[in-house]
């Protein structure tokens, strides 16, 4: 029997200065003395999403590579591994399938061991709560950001027409920008496409110059144009 232990963390902040993934480790090795595990093969994924299915990510899909029936693995919690029921509810069928135990470390400060009953229900209730918790959070991502933008306020890059103001975060018109755009949109109503307007914009040496880079593109065009709504 091969013990496998699995961590993760879901950004290359948290991995290169957090205290999550040795915290993880610790808590793995802790549980593998406990029960006698004598050597555990850790893989960790660190700066990867749990959104991903185990499948595409470096680590995880490793160690599925490596498992073989009989094997046990551990996580610290549900999350470490899973955020998508459907991930979650798939991989355990597989592997109760193969007499693959997984255990999860810190459940309330018990453990949780999947091929029981009691752990394999308490797994696919965690797997719900789990991907439940990962859509609320994106759509209050989605919300603030939706907040800001309507307020006026920097959200990603600045787009072009736009400067920040002083204070960092409200977007003004930028004034020699918006003689590119009113351009723009002058063109598109005479019907032109994307590409002639960029090439009428490279071909005008005052508008070139008003390009983020040394050429105007399509693309360029089209999100600006799409911007203005």
């Amino acid at each position: 029997m091969n013990v496998l232990g699995y961590s993760r963390v879901s950004t290359l902040e948290q991995a290169n200065t957090g205290v999550s993934l040795a915290a993880q480790r610790q808590a793995l090795d802790r549980y593998a003395d406990y029960h006698g595990w004598a050597e555990v093969q850790h893989f960790v994924d660190a700066g990867v999403s749990a959104g991903k299915p185990m499948s595409k990510r470096p680590e995880g899909a490793r160690m599925l590579a490596a498992l073989k029936p009989g094997d046990v693995v551990m996580a610290v919690k549900l999350d470490r591994m899973f955020r998508s029921a459907i991930d979650c509810l798939t991989t355990l069928q597989h592997w109760k399938k193969s007499k693959v135990a997984l255990h999860f470390v810190d459940f309330g400060g018990q453990s949780v061991d999947t091929t029981s009953a009691a752990g394999g229900f308490f797994a696919t209730m965690l797997a719900g709560v789990a991907e439940m918790e990962r859509t609320m959070v994106s759509d209050r991502v989605r919300s603030a950001l939706k907040h800001k933008k309507g307020k006026g306020e920097l959200v990603g890059a600045v787009p072009y027409g736009r400067c920040v103001a002083e204070d960092g975060k409200t977007l003004l018109q930028d004034p020699q920008e918006q003689i590119a755009v009113l351009r723009m949109v002058a063109l598109r109503e005479e019907g032109l496409s994307y590409a002639k307007i960029a090439a009428r914009l490279q071909e005008d040496p005052g508008l070139r110059e008003l390009a983020r880079g040394k050429y105007w593109h399509a693309q360029t065009v089209y999100r600006v144009l799409k911007e203005l709504g």
